[in-house]
């Protein structure tokens, strides 16, 4: 008797007990693209082996990305990653009967797809048969009009057969358009999983200790904006560095310990290496896949749901390389600023298969095309369905360990409100943040800069004739800034938007402040000294502009001033700079440039005269 309690105490003691534990969002690192997602929460570890499942996590966690970390005499056995399929939200009433009727268009559809497969074999059939022979007479033509008349009278009633079902599908697919998207707006038709992480581990005694998880999670992310302000020329450029942040991961960030990260892990991180150029005939140099920027100022679209044609919000838009981005809204559209030269949209959106398109137009519309495959990949273990080998290994691959037996964690970041890292920049903002689930922005701001500036105004009458405040700022490279958006308000008035891009500058920063109307400019043609005159084996052409500039504001402007004389490609052909007022020309491009300061009030006149000579007889376009 001794013995059999004995073995049913040792057995009760091997026994796996299974514990199921709901955590919180704790802190949140948020990257260019996906987040570092930290939970934490306090589990009762009974004594010997347990389980421990985590759930109502997002289904879109990286299983490879998951850490644990456990304080105290608890030992991590394994980390399993897995999606529960057994508890999606049901779809409520409207939802259901939204389907129902889908499901009894998609009948209609094909019942009226059957009708139109046999109105065409019977048009084919008649077309197949309409050859008429007869005897060795030949056939009468009172046989021949009947059967004349009854192929017209046949093919005419099948090809209006035809015309009427095809309406009848466009109409019925019309009908399944406008119930899905009434769906889209009513709730989710596919309710998608929830993740889990199950935990094994064993206790040499019951012990209740906190438990942290750490992973990285797809559908999040942010782009920086700025919001650049100007109070007047004589004070220092005003500029708030912002994040907007998105996320999707159908998990919630409540009042989360919120960093937000220039990192991209997505971005591949082996170095480049150089092929060997075997130089050739006919042999081309080793090619690389380079940016090739081609375009500028604005791109703007929709995004839709390929199949049913419906808005897609909360579609990640970005400019291919860089951190410029936007998201869809509640319609599916975007606008974006795009730096010189263009480049590559790069459209990214959970559940659907990415897509990047050349930036070759002003508008770019997009149609995304649902990933069938997506969920069939993921890693799935220990708890609901396995979709990929039964002889799967308990623990997914790439999942860190950390307990009592594994390493101890890393130093933890200084909390300063920026941190430089090696390779990336974090802001870590002091309020926390709440950042709910959904195809929306919120905007975070992360630093306020007031920048010494110099300012100048800008001008190049021959193409546009206003005047351009610009402001110019040295050692910017200390604000770790990123190429985005800004909206640029000067004496506190929204002037437009402009592109803050970092990538190709020098030493100075140069950020135009849009047009100002108190410096006026005007370029005039002086008629008196303009004119044509054939000499006796050529023509001489004399060109004279005035360019008249006034500062109507109450203080002194710097002032640049850009205007142009041709440049001759022939010997035969002269051009001779006259008159410049003291400007600067550039004998190459054939540009002049003034630099000057101009008093409050007062107005300055800059004369361009030049004389161009060609042989008599050609034609030759002087402006």
């Amino acid at each position: 008797m001794l013995l059999l309690t004995a073995t049913c105490i040792a057995v009760n003691a091997q026994k796996n007990s299974e514990i199921t534990v709901g955590t919180t969002v704790s802190d949140v690192t948020v990257f260019l693209k996906g987040a570092q997602v930290t939970r934490k929460a306090r589990v009762n570890f009974p004594a010997g082996n347990s389980t421990v499942r985590f759930e109502n996590l997002s289904p879109y966690i990286d299983a490879k990305s998951i850490q644990v970390k456990v304080d105290g005499e608890v030992m991590v056995l394994s980390v399993n990653y897995s999606l529960n399929y057994n508890d999606t939200v049901k779809l409520n009433d409207e939802v259901t009967a939204f389907v129902k009727q889908l499901d009894d268009l998609d009948e209609k559809i094909r019942m009226e797809q059957i009708n139109g497969a046999i109105v065409e074999e019977k048009i084919i059939f008649l077309q197949s048969n309409k050859a008429i022979s007869g005897s060795d007479r030949g056939i009468e033509y009172s046989n021949l009009k009947l059967t004349a008349e009854y192929y017209m009278q046949q093919i005419t009633d099948l090809l209006r057969s035809k015309a009427e079902i095809n309406q009848k599908i466009k109409l019925l697919n019309d009908e399944k358009t406008a119930i899905q998207r009434r769906i889209a707006t009513a709730g989710n038709v596919n309710p998608e999983p929830t993740g889990e992480i199950v935990l094994t581990a064993n206790a040499g005694m019951a012990v209740r200790v906190p438990v942290e998880l750490s992973y990285y999670v797809e559908n999040a992310g942010w782009f920086p904006g700025y919001d650049i302000r100007a109070k007047d020329i004589a004070h220092p450029i005003e500029l708030i560095y912002k994040a907007n942040v998105m996320q999707n991961t159908r998990e919630a960030w409540n009042n989360v310990a919120l960093r937000i990260s220039s990192a991209n892990p997505n971005l591949g991180n082996v170095a480049p290496q150089l092929r060997t150029w075997f130089l050739n005939y006919n042999t081309p140099p080793p090619r690389y896949d380079l940016a090739n920027n081609s375009l500028s100022n604005t791109v703007s679209g929709i995004v839709t749901e390929k199949t049913a044609g419906t808005p897609l919000p909360g579609v990640s838009v970005n400019i291919k390389g860089t951190s410029i981005g936007a998201i869809t809204d509640v319609n599916g559209r975007y606008s974006l600023t795009i730096p010189a030269g263009g480049g590559e949209l790069v459209f990214s959106y959970i559940g659907y298969l990415p897509k990047t398109l050349s930036i070759n137009n002003s508008i770019v519309n997009v149609a995304l095309e649902e990933d069938t495959q997506q969920l069939e990949e993921v890693v799935v273990v220990g708890y609901g369905t396995q979709r990929r080998s039964s002889d799967m290994p308990a623990q997914a691959s790439g999942v860190r360990l950390r307990g009592s037996s594994a390493p101890a964690a890393g130093p933890v970041p200084v909390p300063v409100t920026q941190v430089d890292n090696a390779t990336s920049v974090e802001f870590e903002i002091k309020t926390p943040y709440t950042i709910p689930s959904e195809s929306k922005v919120t905007v975070v701001e992360m630093e306020h800069y007031s920048l010494p500036a110099e300012y100048e105004y800008y001008a190049v009458p021959k193409v546009d004739k206003d005047a351009f405040l610009l402001a110019k700022i040295v050692d910017w490279e200390q604000y770790n800034l990123l190429e985005g958006e800004a909206n640029i308000f000067f004496e506190h008035t929204f002037v437009g938007k402009t592109i803050l891009d970092v990538r190709y500058l020098s030493d100075t920063l140069h950020i135009s402040l849009g047009r100002d109307k108190n410096v006026s400019v005007r370029r005039e043609q002086v008629r008196e000294t303009t004119q044509t005159r054939l000499l006796s084996s050529r023509t001489e052409v004399t060109r004279h502009w005035k360019t008249t500039v006034r500062n109507n504001k109450r203080q002194p402007v710097s002032f640049v001033l850009l205007d142009q004389i041709p440049v001759s490609t022939l010997s035969e052909i002269e051009v001779t700079p006259e008159k410049l007022s003291n400007g600067t020309l550039d004998k190459e491009t054939g540009e002049v440039r003034w630099i000057i300061t101009l008093e409050p009030t007062k107005q300055t006149d800059f004369d361009l005269l030049y004389r161009v000579r060609y042989p008599r007889g050609r034609t030759l376009t002087v402006e």
